[in-house]
């Protein structure tokens, strides 16, 4: 089990593991009268590099998801335990208070990785659902309608910011920064869950044919939720797709749009990324 010692300083969290070197967890803020952690500082080693995972047959996908990685932050460790998730980890802000969503599908799988019983000895997945070992009886804590009891194991309120708080996103930041079976498992979560979006997202928006630039922005707007259905398909109406779609959440989240269109840009400059539109019989680009 990691022994996880935290200090404060100016607001700022600092914390070891098992004596090891001290390492920042996270800046204490207030959001909306809630209180919580941000962390958005890291070196570019911290930095989710889609060179490094754009290699065999999920590829595309590695590129696929990288502006909204640069928008939701870009670090392994990312972290926002301020507003209304609780917990809210990773290059792509896995938010944890979705039941069956991103962060608790996320979650699952890394408590099946070998150093999940050294992080959180007290957590078990048992027929694909997160059970806590609570005086030696198993309690479920999350399920089809409910990640309450998940949410409070890792954030126990949104009131303070307590210790349990802090330790529990110590722990997630030391192991994404310390094994490299994280940092995959991150990648490899976010190219299937983006895969698997694709496929609802043409279910309601019609995309077989349409290009790999616009699926993009569709993504990146639920990812994000900053437009509706009726938005996105009167954008997709349009004769320029992308920069209606662009158009949307804009004048609430500018540099968020501005980020995504830069990023999109570049990867549309290489032209194996640019030609493709999605299939919906194939369930990918082509």
């Amino acid at each position: 089990m990691k022994l996880v010692n935290l200090s404060l300083r100016d607001g700022d969290y600092f914390a070891t593991v098992d004596g090891g070197p001290e390492f920042f967890v996270g800046k204490r803020v207030t959001f909306q009268g809630m209180k919580g952690l941000v962390n958005t500082r890291g070196v570019a080693a911290d930095r989710y590099d889609r060179a490094l995972f754009n290699t065999g047959a999920d590829g595309l996908w590695a590129d696929f998801i990288f502006p909204t990685s640069v928008a939701e932050g870009g670090l392994f460790h990312t972290l926002n335990t301020y507003d209304r998730a609780r917990f809210t980890f990773g290059f792509l802000q896995y938010a944890a208070h979705v039941p069956n969503g991103d962060f608790v599908r996320y979650f699952r799988d890394l408590l099946k990785l070998p150093a999940a019983t050294d992080y959180f000895p007290d957590l078990i997945v048992q027929n694909d659902r997160i059970f806590r070992i609570k005086d030696n009886v198993l309690v479920q804590i999350e399920n089809d309608s409910s990640t309450a009891g998940l949410m409070d194991f890792l954030n126990p309120s949104s009131a303070e910011v307590e210790d349990t708080e802090v330790i529990q996103s110590a722990k997630v930041i030391h192991w994404v920064k310390n094994d490299p079976a994280h940092r995959k498992l991150q990648v490899d979560f976010g190219k299937t869950f983006f895969r698997e979006a694709m496929v609802l997202y043409d279910r309601t928006y019609n995309l077989n044919g349409v290009r790999i630039d616009a699926c993009l922005v569709v993504a990146d707007i639920r990812h994000q939720g900053r437009g509706g259905n009726s938005e996105i398909r009167l954008a997709l109406q349009n004769s320029n797709p992308v920069g209606a779609l662009l158009t949307i959440g804009a004048s609430r989240f500018p540099e968020r749009v501005k980020t995504v269109k830069r990023e999109l840009n570049r990867l549309m400059q290489k032209p194996e990324f640019a030609s493709k539109t999605y299939s919906s019989a194939t369930k990918e680009f082509v």
